[in-house]
């Protein structure tokens, strides 16, 4: 399972930095500034989150079921919120008509966080 987790992790990193080249050098001619930013700040939260995954799945500090619902929980909220947007910047879906699932991508980031705020409150001192 951390295997798993670890892997779409990275190749989420990896897609971040890919579409972080892409909206600096290629989107700049086609987006307008607004949807440029919104871009740039999926690619922001994104690559945030990852980070975060990549710190909690590897340490030995958070239980495993903690591990596990924490990185759902972002996972979903990267899925969600980044997704939505880059929808919305790529692939030009009007965001009347996916105006929920930004909103619910955050909720799930705000969550994961929630998750790991008491993965620390419950976890032992050493």
């Amino acid at each position: 399972m951390r295997r798993t987790i670890l892997i779409i992790t990275a190749a989420l990193g990896v897609l971040s930095i890919i579409l972080g080249a892409f909206g600096a050098h290629a989107l700049k001619e086609t987006l307008s500034d607004s949807l440029l930013k919104s871009f740039e700040t999926a690619v922001r939260y994104q690559m945030y989150h990852i980070l975060v995954l990549l710190c909690i799945n590897t340490t030995d500090y958070i239980s495993d079921p903690y591990k596990n619902s924490i990185s759902y929980t972002m996972l979903t909220g990267i899925l969600f919120f980044s997704g939505s947007i880059y929808l919305i910047s790529l692939a030009q879906v009007p965001a009347k008509s996916i105006w929920f699932i930004t909103p619910l991508g955050g909720l799930f980031l705000i969550a994961g966080w929630i998750l790991l705020l008491l993965a620390f409150i419950k976890t032992k001192k050493a």
